[in-house]
């Protein structure tokens, strides 16, 4: 049971707005610009914070600056229950909008499931190969599932 001080200073029993109200000023603190990512688990438990409620794949990346401190967090491709198409081009271009030194890929398996798909490891290569060439790093990639699979955690990156 979670419990949240009124303004009278007395405590009472937090509902599900509450809850779900307190978890977005957590998110938005996360990911506020200027904050910086110095913990993995930060990031992932606030990627699976914004992800895990879409039925249909959602892709976005945090695009950081050199002291990996949040730019910006940008949904750049929405798919559906079982695949996202992702431009190599536009992830491209969106980071060098937001002049990034450094990103963290992100997306969701509505099934459930956080292994990552043949198809998944082909696009973060692709991303990473095409990002390498202006200079701005993949730090992870992470896929939320119901756990959060980490490329970085498991030497794919």
């Amino acid at each position: 049971m979670l419990f949240l001080r009124g303004t009278n200073n007395r405590y009472r029993v937090a509902d599900e707005d509450d809850v779900i109200f307190e978890a977005i000023q957590i998110y938005n603190r996360t990911f506020s610009k200027g904050e910086p990512l110095t913990n993995p688990d930060k990031a992932k438990d606030c990627i699976k914070l914004k992800l895990a409620p879409f039925e249909y794949e959602v892709f976005l990346c945090l695009f950081l600056d050199n002291q990996h401190r949040v730019i910006a967090c940008e949904e750049l491709f929405r798919g559906t229950i079982d695949g996202a198409s992702v431009y190599p081009r536009e992830v491209v271009k969106a980071a060098l909008q937001h002049n990034s030194a450094a990103l963290i890929l992100a997306h969701n398996h509505p099934s459930g499931i956080s292994e990552p798909s043949q198809a998944d490891k082909v696009i973060t290569e692709k991303l990473k190969a095409a990002l390498a060439l202006i200079d701005i790093r993949v730090l992870d990639h992470f896929i939320v599932g119901e756990t959060v699979y980490s490329f970085a955690e498991h030497g794919l990156l």
